[in-house]
């Protein structure tokens, strides 16, 4: 093992990312979904008449930049043909531009992609159908028009929208708000993409009346819905409003923001109202790097909780000036404000953290414990105990919401405890389990339980600890891995399992790990790294990327620093090919979007992903053979 190369580069990173700090203590990085959101706020602006002519101009040319030679948009690079849905999205943003027009050789080409892959009737996204239907383009889906007192209900056949993640509810809502109204918003700019829907209906092929879906599902339904009248339209604003983050956006998702600056409109509010004045404002706060893209959210408060709590791993003591500013910023991010959350603990105070810079509302599981990590940088300290940086009562409620989100099944989930598996055939879309669901999750579930265990010094001899791991070890695939929710995938899942157990108490040596130990080694590169395709995410089963990535090679390398006892030629292999990768690596790989967002819909590539947890891992390395 060439340890002076591994301290060079942990040192070496740890120096680039303190001077990468903002004053404020915050680290600002940016998250790339693609095209999506850029094709969404730039069409908004243009039916929202907002004359901003040099950011349209901007975004698109960030489109047509991530324009494949064949003139097809794909939603990750090794997707092996285009995507349908993310090139009819970005067909619509540079026509309603106006700077890009019938005739262009990038429009032409993009036509002729669409209707070979059978024309805008085989869109699957609920969102990029919604863009279709609110420009015009396309009738509005049967199985949008959802009534409303059904989704306000508190019980019923249909799911409510609190049985939803709350991501799915600031999304739905103002969907169900159009569609409904049957609302189609043109200008100028509009174009007519009637001949792409080359069965002529201007209907999409995976639409079912929701009423002959409720039937198949429940039986026979006499007398079940009433129309909706404007109180309920109001009631729909309302919850809206109602969940604004002081920026002006909606739960901070640039997407929910602008379909509801288009529901409001829908409804009757004027497209100058001051309410639709402060969305564009917060969503253009949502901009970054230069050509601006527009992120789908910041990930900021996420990005500085496990940058610092990196950095403290790699030997950065806490009373440095680096450590303190952090440790300022996320206090002063720390939720004291009920949300939805709230519904299902009710006997739960405000504590939490939120994914995103300017988040008030919406806490999750992930970002929490990125911050409570934050705090816990001496090594020298005897566990448990609570951290100098942070107020004891501060400290507390932060810990003990997250540890009320805990699950009755034993696992964690992202926004919401004890979530329902909701009939996804009532939305037939891509990614419909992801948007709708919010369960528990392997990978999430046991970065929590690494917390507890290495920052805490709890163990899976207290009885519910026990039970998380053993929910944790039911999820196991019958090849010895774990499916990632939230990253790319199996090597993902798998890596942060291991971790996550010995953390709190399993044995190294224990047969499961072992099983996970022998398939990360059996899906090692030739290059000694280890890169798995976005399409995992999609058929959920691994495949293979054939090239190897920083961010999957640390947490492979995790997985094997976890449960090997000394190291190996396989993991010194696999460190050699980090180190080279964060050398000089291609670009393509070092952006390919390991960050998995909704499965045939939304990959994210964290620009942090390359600093996070190839720093974490080099760190650990030395922390255990190396001390």
């Amino acid at each position: 093992m060439d340890w002076q190369a591994i301290n060079h580069r942990i040192n070496r990173m740890s120096e680039q990312l303190q001077a990468m700090q903002s004053p404020d203590g915050a680290w600002r990085m940016c998250i790339d979904c693609g095209t999506m959101s850029d094709c969404y706020f730039l069409t908004t602006l243009r039916l929202l008449d907002v004359r901003d002519e040099p950011l349209i101009r901007a975004l698109a040319d960030r489109i047509v930049s991530r324009r494949e030679p064949e003139g097809s948009w794909k939603l990750f690079p090794d997707e092996h043909e285009g995507s349908l849905d993310t090139t009819t999205e970005a067909l619509l943003a540079l026509l309603i531009s106006g700077h890009y027009r019938d005739g262009d050789p990038i429009i032409d080409q993009a036509k002729q992609f669409i209707r070979s892959r059978g024309g805008l009737n085989n869109v699957q996204s609920l969102l990029t159908q919604s863009l279709l239907c609110v420009t015009g383009q396309a009738e509005w889906p049967q199985s949008f028009r959802i009534p409303l007192n059904a989704m306000f209900a508190k019980d019923g056949p249909l799911p409510t929208l609190f049985q939803m993640s709350g991501h799915a509810r600031v999304h739905l809502v103002p969907i169900i708000m159009m569609a409904n109204k049957r609302f189609a918003l043109r200008t100028a700019h509009t174009p007519d993409l009637s001949s792409l829907f080359l069965d002529g209906s201007r209907r999409f092929q995976n639409d079912a009346s929701i009423i002959s879906v409720l039937n198949g599902l429940f039986g026979s339904l006499i007398g079940l819905l009433s129309p909706d009248d404007e109180s309920l339209y109001r009631q729909a604003e309302s919850f809206l409003l109602e969940r604004l983050e002081p920026d002006g956006t909606l739960l901070t998702y640039s997407t929910a923001t602008v379909l509801m600056l288009l529901a409001l409109v829908s409804i009757g509010r004027s497209p100058s109202d001051p309410i639709m004045n402060e969305g564009i404002r917060g969503t253009r706060t949502l901009l970054c790097s230069d050509p601006p893209m527009v992120q789908i959210a910041t990930p900021t408060v996420w990005d500085t909780g496990m940058l610092a709590y990196a950095l403290g791993k790699a030997g950065l003591p806490s009373t440095h000036d680096t450590m303190q500013r952090a440790a300022r910023y996320l206090r002063l991010r720390q939720h004291t404000r009920y949300g939805d959350w709230a519904i299902r603990a009710p006997n739960t105070p405000p504590g939490g953290w939120g994914f995103s810079n300017v988040s008030t509302r919406y806490p999750d599981c992930d970002s929490a414990a990125a911050a409570l990590r934050a705090f816990v940088t001496d090594p020298s300290a005897t566990l448990p105990h609570k951290p100098a940086s942070i107020p004891a009562d501060d400290w507390d409620r932060g810990l003990h919401w997250l540890l009320a989100m805990h699950n009755d099944d034993g696992g964690w989930p992202a926004f919401e405890r004890n979530g329902k598996p909701l009939p996804v055939g009532l939305f037939n879309y891509s990614g419909t389990a992801d948007i709708v669901n919010d369960l528990s999750h392997a990978d999430l579930t046991s970065r929590v339980l690494h917390f507890l265990g290495e920052d805490l010094g709890m163990t899976t001899k207290q009885q519910w600890l026990d039970r998380s791991a053993r929910w944790v070890l039911s999820q196991q695939e019958k090849n010895g891995s774990w499916f990632g929710r939230w990253g790319i995938t199996y090597t993902h899942g798998t890596g942060t399992v291991m971790l996550g157990l010995t953390a709190v108490g399993v044995k190294p040596d224990h047969p499961a790990i072992a099983r996970a130990l022998r398939w990360l080694l059996s899906v090692q590169n030739a290059d000694g790294g280890w890169g798995e395709s976005c399409y995992s995410d999609q058929q959920r089963h691994y495949i293979p990327l054939g090239a190897s990535t920083p961010s999957q090679t640390a947490w492979a390398l995790d997985g094997l620093i976890a449960a090997l006892p000394s190291p190996t030629k396989e993991l010194e292999r696999g460190v050699d090919a980090l180190l080279h990768s964060l050398d000089v690596q291609p670009a393509q790989l070092n952006r390919y979007p390991t960050g998995a967002g909704l499965a045939g819909m939304v990959y994210v590539h964290y620009e942090s992903n390359n600093w996070i947890w190839p720093l974490l891992t080099l760190a650990r390395l030395r922390r255990k053979f190396h001390s």
